[in-house]
């Protein structure tokens, strides 16, 4: 027996012909379908490319398991996430690597009716199949059944029941892909869109899938690859910017200035929004954004409940609490009238659905970007006294009120999805304050040794990886 290091907390990753081939993809399969006594199982992959073929040994272990396999093809997370609770199906499974780099590849999966896998609930069994490899003969009846032009009808239905096209204004909205998979996907949304009347038109770029990536692998959370999306912002004139990462379930957006918005911000815009036509409701957030997110969670009358950063673990916390929405730093954003899931598309419509007019800044702590500081960072070296042999450097940056980088004060949008009057340029009320000192063992801040001060105040301190 082979120990798999692909598997991890919630999914499986690892380095192609390392961690993870075509032989382990198709163990996998199998193992699938066994853990979960799983006869359908939905089945989609990304664009990179490795993953058609992965996606192909998937699907052949599915099938020797006497598992009927519904094909996706080129498909969204989220995608397979919709397409699993629609068709019934007893699992799905998504071959994927997200913004992870060229050399990796990975699967995301779900249980019937679309709920996480954790190991307490199939992952462990999963990795213990397909690592004793003792499956057996193959069994009969497993088909493959392509279902994409269903389940890509079905998903578009499902993600513009959060928009209220009566309620929209004319806007012109930059959309980047990235050359991942959003592309077509996000064309049968605007092409749905355009026949409903919408007032909305899109600029786009990158749009094409290409598992070459020429662009650079589709991950806008990283500072370096945010500069073209928010030019193309400006060249166009567009009223805001939207990236999307490489499966798509995480969205990022840009103000109309090409600013980037962050995560954590949008994160307490679509909290307020879905209160607002739900008073009351719980909202769930990771431990990442807590002052803000509780603060408007409080004004806005419903209930903040934080749980573990992963999206396994939202997951099952939004049906645990039942919960409208949640949200984290990262940009990953649940809903539950998505099957309780992440998605990276809804978060464009969540605000056109709210109809509600734009609100000016509430003063100090009273925005969703004007209040509470939302992440404190604090990253040590052990020894030393700076740079990368080892740094005892601590940093403040006070924001808003209080100013920038270089003091100065600093004017941040309030960006609300769909609506063009909450892309200016606004004051925030309230000084936000970051802590980031770089920190770690004999190597670069962020990568080696770490601590990292939450908003809460605590500190914790890890070797060894990344904080977050």
């Amino acid at each position: 027996m082979s120990a798999l290091g692909c598997f991890k907390a919630y999914d499986i990753r690892g380095r192609l012909g390392v961690d993870l081939d075509e032989g382990i993809a198709y163990r996998i399969g199998r193992a699938f379908a066994r853990a979960l006594d799983a006869r359908t199982v939905v089945l989609g992959r990304d664009i990179r490319a490795s993953s058609e073929a992965l996606a192909a040994r998937v699907a052949e272990g599915l099938g020797d398991e006497g598992c009927r396999v519904l094909d996706l093809g080129l498909s969204g997370t989220e995608e397979m996430y919709a397409a699993t609770s629609h068709f019934g199906a007893d699992g799905g499974i998504c071959v994927t690597a997200s913004h992870n780099p060229m050399d990796y590849n990975g699967m995301k999966m779900v249980r019937q009716g679309s709920a996480p896998l954790d190991a307490a609930s199939g992952l462990a069994r999963i990795r213990e199949l397909a690592e004793a490899e003792d499956f057996g003969a193959a069994r009969p009846g497993g088909a493959v059944m392509p279902v994409a032009e269903e389940a890509r009808r079905a998903y578009v239905e499902r993600v513009l029941s959060f928009v209220e096209v009566e309620a929209l204004k004319p806007l012109k909205i930059l959309v980047n892909a990235g050359h991942g998979a959003a592309g077509p996907t996000f064309d049968a949304i605007a092409a749905r869109l355009e026949a409903l009347g919408a007032p909305l038109s899109f600029e786009r770029m990158h749009h094409a899938p290409d598992g070459t990536f020429p662009a650079g692998i589709p991950n806008p959370l990283l500072p370096e690859n945010r500069p073209a999306t928010a030019a193309r912002v400006r060249e166009t004139g567009a009223d805001f910017g939207v990236a999307w990462d490489g499966d798509f379930d995480r969205c990022f957006f840009f103000d109309h200035e090409g600013r980037f918005i962050d995560g954590e911000y949008v994160v307490g815009l679509l909290a307020e929004a879905f209160l607002a036509r739900h008073p009351g409701a719980t909202v769930i957030h990771d431990p990442r954004i807590i002052w803000n997110t509780q603060d408007v969670v409080a004004r806005a009358g419903g209930r903040a409940v934080q749980t573990r950063t992963g999206h396994a673990f939202i997951k099952q916390a939004m049906r645990d609490e039942a919960a409208l929405y949640g949200g984290e730093m990262s940009a990953h954003h649940y809903f539950r009238d998505f099957y309780h899931c992440d998605s990276g598309m809804i978060p464009l419509a969540a605000r056109g659905r709210a109809g509600e007019p734009p609100r000016p800044p509430r003063g100090s702590g009273g925005g969703p970007q004007g209040g509470l500081s939302l992440v404190g960072r604090a990253q040590f070296r052990a020894g030393g006294s700076g740079g990368r042999d080892g740094a005892g450097a601590a940093g403040l940056r006070a924001r808003g009120a209080g100013g920038g980088r270089d003091g100065r004060a600093r004017l941040r949008p309030r960006l609300m999805a769909l609506q063009p009057a909450e892309f200016e340029h606004r004051a925030r009320g309230a000084a936000e304050c970051r802590g980031e000192g770089q920190a770690g063992a004999g190597g670069a801040g962020g990568h080696g040794g770490e601590g990292a001060a939450s908003a809460d105040g605590r500190l914790t301190v890890r070797r060894g990886g990344c904080v977050g």
